[in-house]
């Protein structure tokens, strides 16, 4: 793995996946494509060996520059990526994760490359009907089998569960839980949390995300796998860690009730283990941050 193309590179997960790589390879070409609509220059990285390109994974097999490079291998996260502000951006999530994956899929056969694809865990069961969102992922997912089927594309499904940490969007509709709460306990406000605050979510570190997609992508091909935390917190749970006052706001469309990664899989092929836990991160954060 040399040259590598990573889609959505001024993103949160992407950004410390490029990070994570600097670390462990000496001799890297890595191209980030990134239409910055939740990408922030904030996340670029300083090195030689990465080249950032203001680009859409539309317009990416127009690109003289990007076809004349080749590739080894392909880290997707160039999605619209959250399940709420799906209903009112429909049609660009529909454009993005949907037109956008298509063009990045056949630039991967043309270029024979591995194709990394992050997942979502909201993809299962009766919860890929639950918002556009959801299923634009799950037929991504379906698509990416079937190409594999039909044309030989070389593929890794990588699963996400509720991915927090380092450079997480913390305003804003593509913020995700934690992020809003660690805003809003900064700025001395009330942690919102959604009616009824029972809905269960494995939390998982982007650290444990990163390394887990690494793995994926370097020791198997052709396969799924699921790379999440093993464990799983209430909403109110997680507000209640705060020690700060709670507002509960009326439910939304589209909320799963529960989620639990079952990572053995993983384990077993990968040797992944995740390393962090939300209890121990929430109690630095208010170590850093209480008065």
């Amino acid at each position: 793995m040399k040259n590598i193309l990573v889609t959505g590179g001024a993103g949160f997960i992407a950004s410390n996946l490029i990070s994570f790589l600097l670390s462990k390879k000496k001799s890297l070409n890595i191209i980030s494509i990134d239409n910055y609509y939740s990408g922030s220059k904030k996340n670029h990285i300083k090195s030689k060996k990465i080249k950032y390109l203001k680009l859409s994974t539309i317009d990416m097999n127009k690109s003289t520059f990007l076809k004349s490079q080749n590739f080894d291998i392909i880290f997707h996260f160039a999605e619209f990526s959250r399940i709420v502000p799906s209903f009112e951006n429909y049609e660009y999530c529909w454009k993005t994760n949907t037109l956008g994956t298509f063009e990045v899929i056949k630039f991967a056969l043309e270029k024979k490359a591995k194709f990394i694809y992050s997942a979502s865990s909201s993809t299962f069961g009766s919860n890929k009907y639950l918002s556009p969102y959801s299923w634009t992922k799950y037929t991504n997912n379906e698509l990416i089998k079937n190409f594999s089927k039909w044309f030989g594309l070389k593929y890794v499904i990588v699963y996400f569960y509720n991915v927090y940490g380092p450079s997480q969007i913390k305003s804003g509709n593509m913020a995700a839980v934690i992020g809003i709460f660690e805003k809003q306990f900064l700025n001395n406000q009330s942690l919102t949390v959604v009616k009824p605050g029972t809905q269960k979510r494995d939390f998982t570190h982007v650290e444990d995300i990163v390394y887990g997609t690494y793995l994926a992508a370097t020791k198997s091909k052709n396969e799924e796998f699921h790379i999440g935390s093993g464990k799983n917190y209430s909403i109110l749970e997680v507000a209640k860690l705060f020690k700060a006052n709670i507002k509960f706001l009326k439910e939304r469309p589209g909320e799963r009730f529960t989620s639990l990664s079952n990572s053995k899989k993983a384990y077993k092929t990968l040797g992944y283990k995740p390393k962090h836990d939300l209890k121990r991160y929430i109690k630095s954060f208010l170590d850093k941050n209480s008065s």
